[in-house]
């Protein structure tokens, strides 16, 4: 019951969408195989601002990270030609939550992915998706809770400073956090190691980075996710240094904590600009490479028109010399017909012997004695003449073709004719 309500539920939502029976399919699998997943509606915001309504699957997907599940929050928009689109895939910290950006997340908590970028329409699914998730952020995991004193001491506003700000849409309500009790579900940073590795986050995009706006969402749907057991959460890696450079443990600053603080600064921050250019460079590569490619199919398409160009102009050619000709033979025969006398018909038709000669009169009483009987009727049809007359008349022309026809079959035969 509970399955058919669900799935009554999810097409509710795929009133717009191209594909409802693939997409309603790769939904309900998602939500059977990760049941802290749950689907809503709702309008998404894209980078030029133009809004839609799509179906978003949302809520919390399991990480095993060094041997311990965590719960990350996920959402993940599909695109009103799903499957033929690759989905739009975001992580969604709570408040006590900070993004690490990887080669998976930026900063905005976007998700890229090889299995997004390589999406294929019949073999690509939700599922899988997650699978692919899964097994990344289990290596490099992409939230990190924040360190108990800086939560106590300042409170967390509930949209994070580094975000971009959501323009539009149904997701202005901020998103309630997870509930948590005992020790928190996610991997803790240090206070060192997030002032080190990472600055305050920008307000606005940094350059060059031009990514997409948080997705607006309704509400949070998806239910509490289970809480583990405490245990001991794995810290980020530290930085390693030269011997010479390590700092001492006296509790106090010094010129070797400060020396190692902006050694590793410095580096955070060649290493995103780095990858910042390397991202836009690859970007612009693709779409050179695209428009190549798009270049070289005009090739084709306008050398195979210049060669049909080409035949049908040797086509018109031909055609041409062909007109000329004919043009030239007519004048030929208009001007030989001008040079001769005008001919009479009586005599230009003699017959070579007295038989073909009376078959031919005899062809011409037939001929002139139809004509006749067709005029009668003519006059008779406009009132010219009574229908006692149009008889008498019409039976007597018709008693003289007969003999004519009888004449013309028996001279054929006679001269030998066929027929």
């Amino acid at each position: 019951m509970g399955s058919s309500m669900e799935n009554s539920k999810v097409l509710s939502y795929l009133s717009k969408y191209q594909n409802k029976d693939r997409t309603r399919k790769d939904i309900m699998q998602a939500l059977q195989a990760y049941h802290g997943l749950a689907c809503s509606g709702g309008l998404y915001t894209f980078r030029d601002f133009t809004k839609k309504d799509l179906v978003c699957l949302e809520g919390t997907i399991p990480i095993t990270y060094k041997n311990v599940c965590y719960h990350f929050p996920i959402c993940i928009w599909l695109m009103d030609t799903h499957p033929k689109h690759a989905p739009i895939v975001y992580v969604k910290p709570t408040e006590n939550m900070v993004i690490k950006p990887s080669m998976y997340v930026d900063f905005n908590g976007k998700v890229y992915l090889p299995y997004l970028h390589e999406w294929n329409a019949a073999t690509s699914d939700i599922v899988s998706l997650i699978q692919v998730m899964c097994a990344a952020f289990g290596e490099v995991p992409p939230l990190y809770t924040k360190p108990k004193d800086k939560q106590n001491s300042s409170p967390y506003p509930v949209q994070p400073k580094g975000y971009m700000p959501m323009p539009g849409g149904s997701g202005g309500a901020p998103m309630p956090p997870y509930p948590t009790t005992g020790a928190a579900p996610y991997p803790v940073q240090s206070e060192s190691q997030q002032s080190s590795f990472y600055p305050p986050y920008p307000t606005q995009p940094m350059s060059g980075y031009n990514m997409p706006p948080y997705p607006p969402t309704s509400s949070y749907s998806a239910t509490p996710y289970p809480v583990q057991q405490p245990t001991p959460y794995p810290p980020q890696p530290q930085p390693s240094y030269p011997a010479t450079t390590q700092p001492s443990n006296t509790g106090t600053i010094t010129e070797e904590h400060v020396r190692a603080s902006l050694l590793t600064a410095v580096e955070d921050k060649l290493r995103r600009k780095l990858k910042d250019v390397v991202q836009q460079s690859q970007a612009e590569l693709e779409i050179l490479q695209q428009s190549q490619t798009e270049l070289k199919q005009g090739e084709a398409k306008l050398n195979q028109i210049l060669a049909k160009l080409e035949k049908d102009k040797l086509e018109l050619d031909r055609s041409m010399v062909m007109i000329k000709e004919k043009e030239l033979e007519l004048e030929k025969v208009i001007s030989r017909l001008a040079e001769q006398d005008s001919l009479d018909v009586d005599e230009a038709v003699i017959p070579t012997a007295p038989l073909y000669k009376q078959i031919l009169n005899a062809f011409a009483e037939e001929a002139s004695t139809e004509d006749a009987i067709y005029y009668m009727g003519e006059a008779l049809r406009h009132g010219v003449i009574d229908l006692d007359v149009f008889l008498k008349q019409v039976r007597s022309l018709s008693r003289k073709q007969f003999m004519f026809r009888a004449l013309i079959q028996k001279c054929r035969q006679k001269a030998g004719l066929a027929g």
